[in-house]
């Protein structure tokens, strides 16, 4: 897979089938569009390519939204080649961007540098200067600028269509078993390992602690993760939270992984959330908190 992030297209990456959007989650629903387009790719003959969009636009136009994400830009990235798609055309989401018309992106972007042949996007997706783009407006261009819109027939659950809000929302209420469902994957944290106050080693529990960025924040509580360290899995065990035990202020992920002792300061983790176990807690004293732990490292394990 090819990745693109200057709008440079080179000439064999040109009348292409491409799909626009934000793909955040990139879920079963993402996954459904995606594979229709690499069909209509393949039975015309034609390149296959992914737009994108970098940052996430609701967190750009919004700078109070700090966590949002459900994946990072590298798992993003990792997913799409797992896809085996011919290219991938990140557009930075900046100020100059957001001014673009629809029209421009059209004219600029999909007709001129893309030269696309076929459209993949979802109803509800906005483009151009203050979102105003949408499916009409790329249709009624679509003879003009010779290419064709296709709209997916989105996937349901429960009567819903699977969107990344929904998924956001189970999220936040803890349902991962729900969430690693429509997903068709376990949830999973990508971060660097930083230096805490060295209180999980002192009552016994030694704990990577990792900020959760941009991500989504889950439900405050214990999760039970499996870990990948070193192309090693491991099992483990995690705590979204604050540490109100110890008065903490900052929103940390802090993960024992069972039967590794290793200093990984500044290495990077991928943390998958299997299950939640308990909300977060404050506790009377660490001797309560220690006989806690024990008991929710017992019932992962």
């Amino acid at each position: 897979m090819k990745i693109i992030k200057n709008n440079k297209i080179k000439k064999n990456f040109k009348r292409s089938v491409v799909a626009i959007g934000n793909f955040d989650g990139l879920h079963k629903g993402h996954k459904k569009v995606l594979k229709e387009a690499k069909e209509k790719a393949k039975k015309n003959k034609l390149p296959f390519g992914i737009v994108t969009f970098e940052p996430v636009p609701v967190m750009f136009f919004n700078k109070k939204i700090k966590h949002h994400r459900i994946n990072n830009l590298n798992q993003k990235i990792s997913e799409f080649q797992k896809l085996k798609v011919d290219f991938l055309n990140i557009i930075k989401f900046d100020k100059k961007f957001s001014n673009l018309s629809y029209i421009k992106f059209i004219r600029e972007i999909l007709y001129k540098k893309l030269n696309c042949k076929f459209i993949f996007i979802s109803k509800n997706f906005r483009f151009g200067k203050n979102r105003q783009g949408n499916i009409y407006n790329l249709e009624r261009n679509g003879k003009f600028y010779n290419y064709k819109t296709i709209i997916s027939k989105p996937l349901k659950r429960k009567s819903k269509v699977l969107s990344s809000s929904i998924i956001r929302s189970e999220i936040s209420k803890g349902n991962i078993s729900n969430v690693n469902s429509l997903l068709g994957r376990n949830w999973t944290i990508e971060g660097k390992v930083i230096k805490g106050n060295k209180r999980g080693r002192k009552i016994g529990f030694r704990t990577c602690n990792i900020k959760l960025a941009g991500y989504v924040v889950p439900k405050l509580g214990v999760y039970s993760v499996t870990v990948l360290v070193n192309n090693i899995k491991k099992k483990g065990i995690a705590n979204v939270g604050y540490r109100p035990t110890f008065n903490g202020k900052i929103l940390l992920l802090e993960v024992n992984i069972f039967g590794l002792k290793e200093n990984l300061y500044n290495k990077n983790l991928k943390v998958s959330f299997v299950k939640f176990i308990r909300p977060e807690k404050k506790f009377k004293d660490i001797r309560e908190l220690k006989n806690q732990i024990k008991k929710d490292i017992k019932r992962v394990k």
